[in-house]
């Protein structure tokens, strides 16, 4: 079992930054690719960035390419995502998914339909 908590989301300008945490309590958590979600209201739950289970590779939306940075520390059961330039289309839920990996790619833990665990998510909004 995997429970994973998310902390950082709230209310910021639009071209602020904001920093995302999200802790992890399982024992093997270098055996999990990790990823962000989000979910606007109405729509569905869209992948943002995703991390491999050494950190070496990530993987990210076209639509935060350039703006957001996952990151990870297996010493901590920790990953991150740093967002800047933040725009109004930003707001949503995020939510901290874990992946069972067998490889070291990123690319496998962009579907939702895929993910092993969830967090209950951290609201991030975006505004002037």
């Amino acid at each position: 079992q995997v429970r994973l908590a998310e902390s950082g989301g709230r209310l910021v300008q639009i071209g602020g930054s904001l920093r995302l945490s999200c802790e992890a309590s399982v024992r093997t958590f270098s055996n999990y690719a990790m990823a962000w979600f989000r979910q606007a209201p109405g729509k569905e739950r869209d992948h943002v960035a995703s991390i491999s289970v050494t950190g070496a590779d990530t993987y990210y939306a076209e639509s935060v390419k350039g703006r957001f940075t996952i990151s990870r520390d297996n010493t901590k059961n920790m990953v991150f995502l740093q967002m800047n330039s933040l725009k109004p289309e930003d707001t949503a839920v995020y939510y901290c998914a874990a992946d069972l990996a067998y490889n070291d790619n990123a690319r496998t833990s962009t579907l939702a339909s895929t993910i092993d665990y969830w967090g209950e998510g951290t609201q991030v909004t975006v505004s002037s």
